[in-house]
């Protein structure tokens, strides 16, 4: 049985996760303005609010290609785009999906709301998906990425150097963190026990 690619919302306490479409784009601009969010991706214009037409483009296309699924964050209490994220690189087949193409605006950074959001899609990629394997990789020079990942109970299996060209010219060698079924249960009890401490956890 292949994966189901069908657009669906995640809801959680501090972010509610919902099919990115090209109406979210002055939302996220206008969130954006000139922070650098988009400092490690490969292939955008810019680091700032001017990439998000091209970043919506892209997105579209691996949604036309069948490789994507991919999300606007808001904020679960406003509304307000606070960023975005997806499934991507998906392999029906093999059962394999990527979380990554990742950014949060800076003043909801460590707010939990980045963590929520890899909660809800670990969960619903092992839970209804039944992945047997979620990737995600980031820049080698983006610690606090990695650190962040390896917190999440990711396992760094390596490095793909001379990865992805920058927009800048520069190379960026992409270190890749898995998490498995077997090893979810663990991965969900610490994340569960830090984000819901008071046992209140989303449905």
């Amino acid at each position: 049985m292949s994966l189901d690619l069908s657009p669906v919302t995640l809801t959680g306490r501090r972010v509610k996760l919902v099919p990115l479409t090209a109406e979210h784009g002055p939302g996220l601009q206008q969130a954006i303005g000139t922070a650098p969010v988009f400092r490690y991706f490969g292939g955008l214009p810019t680091q700032d609010a001017a990439a998000i037409p091209e970043f919506l483009n892209v997105a579209a296309g691996m949604v036309a290609a069948k490789t994507a699924i991919p999300f606007c964050t808001l904020d679960a209490e406003t509304g307000q785009p606070i960023g975005s994220t997806r499934f991507g690189n998906i392999d029906a087949a093999h059962k394999r999906v990527e979380i990554g193409w990742t950014f949060i605006v800076p003043d909801r950074q460590r707010s939990g709301a980045n963590r929520e959001a890899k909660y809800l899609m670990l969960r619903y990629a092992f839970e209804t998906l039944g992945c047997l394997r979620v990737e995600l990789k980031t820049h080698h020079l983006n610690q606090q990425s990695r650190t962040a990942i390896a917190a999440l109970g990711g396992v760094e299996e390596g490095i793909l150097r001379n990865h992805m060209i920058m927009s800048d010219g520069s190379l960026r060698h992409s270190v890749v963190f898995s998490i498995l079924p077997d090893e979810w249960p663990a991965v969900k009890a610490r994340l569960e026990g830090q984000l819901y401490p008071d046992g209140d956890i989303p449905a």
